[in-house]
């Protein structure tokens, strides 16, 4: 009998005993093997193991409650979420998700490939590191993990399914609070606005009355419209990069949902980068930033309907002038997305160190302002953003009107 026949909270030598009851076809050296707690996220619990003869994994373990808040509990199904859409994924767009070796719903633990080798992109970026492949890669996964799991490609009643097998309320329901809906009322008194922007918050966030409407159209459009098997939380710290290689990881706010949202995370979170370079006075990362928010646009439309094309078999999408349709409620999404991540990043209660690391808080407090206005514009014009240039050009108009 194992020990680990029953859900328990794994520390640092519970990872190491796992590792080697599950992954038996590795020849540890068992007397050498160490391991360290490297989660950085709100969620889970994620060790790296390793001995001396090279071998290496990523135990990742789901805990009961949000690291960030006790009072916050969420279902560690996710970890079966996260590992079967990793897998699934992986079909889909190879080489560009981690390989999972195995996973245990009795744990809530799966365990995969190890990429140490990497490094999480927030962090790079915040050292003003580029990625010159980054636009190519992940406009490749997001076509290919996005568009391939709509009705538009696959048998409607296997849709169907996974729609219901990846069904994830609880973290559904934290994306509909953090996201969509505390950034403009702060209901729960979780919101951390930075003090010299708190009037400006109340102004532009909480009092502005259009705005409210157009998010509680996005809100319940995030609900209802089952569109694609999203990763539901694609941001710089989702994904490890190297200059060779892209890898997106941590679905586990995965369910069906608007593309368009995937898509947006990823543009808002390229802002958040332009930030730092900014604040750093560091102008050719921040020109680095801006043609990659045009690339990852262009390219995504590009890849779509190529990939539209090529894999179609609805009969009613091949309807001439459907493609085009479908594309520009995706990119309407996207930009709409884009906003309701720069808003929740800069007031709710989960940040980014892009911004809070700022030491001077003019700085800080004018790119806070910066992120807002492009977000509003994002939102409240967003039938209007149809090329990566028109992103360039919200942010350049916002940084004007936050001076």
């Amino acid at each position: 009998m194992s020990r680990f026949d029953s859900y328990f909270l794994m520390g640092v030598g519970d990872a190491i005993a796992y590792t080697l009851e599950k992954t038996p076809d590795i020849a540890w050296h068992r007397e050498a093997m160490q391991a360290k707690e490297i989660g950085d996220g709100n969620l889970n619990y994620v060790f790296r193991v390793w001995d001396d003869k090279g071998h290496s994994v990523i135990v990742k373990h789901a805990g009961e409650a949000l690291r960030i808040s006790a009072d916050m509990k969420v279902s560690v199904d996710r970890n079966r979420i996260e590992s079967e859409i990793l897998q699934l994924q992986n079909r889909y767009a190879p080489g560009l998700v981690p390989e999972i070796y195995m996973y245990d719903t009795v744990m809530s633990a799966c365990i995969m490939e190890d990429l140490s080798d990497h490094e999480l992109m927030r962090y790079a970026l915040m050292k003003h590191k580029t990625f010159p492949r980054f636009a190519e890669d992940i406009t490749t996964y997001m076509v290919n993990t996005l568009l391939l799991s709509t009705d538009v490609v696959m048998e409607h009643k296997e849709k169907k399914a996974l729609v219901k097998s990846f069904i994830n309320p609880e973290l559904c329901e934290i994306t509909e609070d953090l996201v969509l809906t505390e950034p403009y009322n702060d209901r729960n008194g979780r919101n951390l606005v930075f003090e010299p922007n708190r009037a400006f918050v109340q102004r532009e966030l909480y009092e502005d009355k259009q705005l409210h409407l157009e998010v509680a159209k996005l809100k319940f459009d995030f609900m209802n419209n089952a569109q694609a098997l999203l990763h539901g939380d694609l941001h710089t710290g989702s994904i490890f990069v190297k200059q060779d290689s892209t890898r997106v990881f941590d679905p586990e706010f995965a369910f069906y949902g608007p593309i368009g949202y995937d898509v947006g995370n990823v543009i808002a979170n390229l802002i958040f980068a332009w930030d730092n370079g900014h604040a750093a006075g560091n102008q050719a990362f921040c020109d680095w930033v801006l043609k990659t928010i045009v690339e990852v646009v262009d390219l995504f439309k590009a890849k779509f309907l190529k990939a539209f094309d090529e894999h179609v078999t609805e009969p009613m999408a091949k309807v001439e002038g459907f493609k085009e349709h479908y594309l520009d409620s995706i990119l309407s999404d996207t930009a709409a997305y884009t906003g309701t991540e720069l808003n929740r990043r800069t007031v709710g209660m989960a940040q980014v160190k892009d911004v809070t690391t700022i030491a001077d808080p003019d700085k800080r407090a004018f790119v806070e302002r910066l992120n807002i206005l492009c977000a509003k514009d994002c939102i409240m014009n967003r039938h209007a953003f149809k090329q990566g240039s028109d992103y360039v050009d919200a942010l350049l108009r916002a940084a004007k009107a936050a001076g």
